[in-house]
């Protein structure tokens, strides 16, 4: 199954790959789009025609003529790397995350073949969701989607990353690209509805502390429970 039976109320985690392991986005300004489409398009209020709108416009501009935002789904968390993403959606309305992915995965495409002159879609198929059931599991799945996968990012990635802790948790809060500011510091963000991403506890008092315990007890055991790798949603 590649999407679990969910219902509203529902907190899943998301991830969408790029077709035969392409890359999604190749430079800064497609990395940009990512982060305005997912902001723009998690709205009631849809116009095909948005980024005529927001041209020259700072990155979380709105047009002042749109109806009042209304979002599809709460975002608690999300992270960008160079051929696939992970967010942490929550189902406010039945169906609101079926919508938002679809227009996501689709706005996506649509820049990306006319920036580098593709066709087809760019992504693998659907996009893999699981229902996270339980709080320990939520702020696992939470710091796996922010840290770990921020970590990949690091030179060497995240096995190099954890002998250099302090310097790749520095190199995390400069990456632009994913919510691991807002999980490490508190900052709030635009994309994220803050109300929640408190209300959940998935702002910790620990962060450093609770994300190297995980990453070390997975990389010194080369184990996760069960339910915890189906939740991840690939090898790690």
């Amino acid at each position: 199954m590649r999407v679990e039976s969910h219902a509203v109320g529902s907190i899943m985690h998301i991830i969408k790959r790029g077709a035969r392991g392409m890359e999604i986005v190749r430079d800064n300004r497609d990395r940009l789009n990512f982060v305005r489409s997912i902001y723009i398009l998690n709205d009631q209020h849809q116009n095909n025609n948005w980024r005529t709108y927001v041209v020259g416009k700072p990155l979380f501009y709105r047009p002042e003529s749109w109806p009042q935002r209304r979002p599809l789904v709460s975002v608690l968390a999300w992270t960008l790397l160079d051929n696939h993403f992970h967010l942490l959606l929550k189902e406010t309305e039945e169906g609101g995350i079926a919508k938002f992915m679809q227009r996501l995965g689709g706005s996506m495409t649509l820049a990306f073949n006319e920036k580098y002159n593709g066709r087809g879609s760019i992504f693998q198929g659907g996009y893999k969701g699981r229902v996270v059931e339980t709080d320990k599991y939520l702020q696992y799945v939470h710091t796996y989607i922010v840290v770990k996968n921020t970590f990949d990012m690091f030179p060497g990635g995240c096995k190099k990353a954890l002998p250099q802790f302090e310097q790749a948790w520095k190199f995390a809060s400069g990456y632009r690209f994913t919510s691991f500011l807002t999980a490490a510091t508190g900052a709030p963000s635009p994309i994220l509805d803050m109300n929640t991403v408190h209300s959940l506890g998935l702002i910790r008092k620990d962060p450093q502390k609770y994300a190297k315990s995980m990453l070390m007890a997975h990389i010194q055991s080369k184990e996760v429970e069960m339910d915890t790798a189906e939740l991840i949603l690939e090898e790690w």
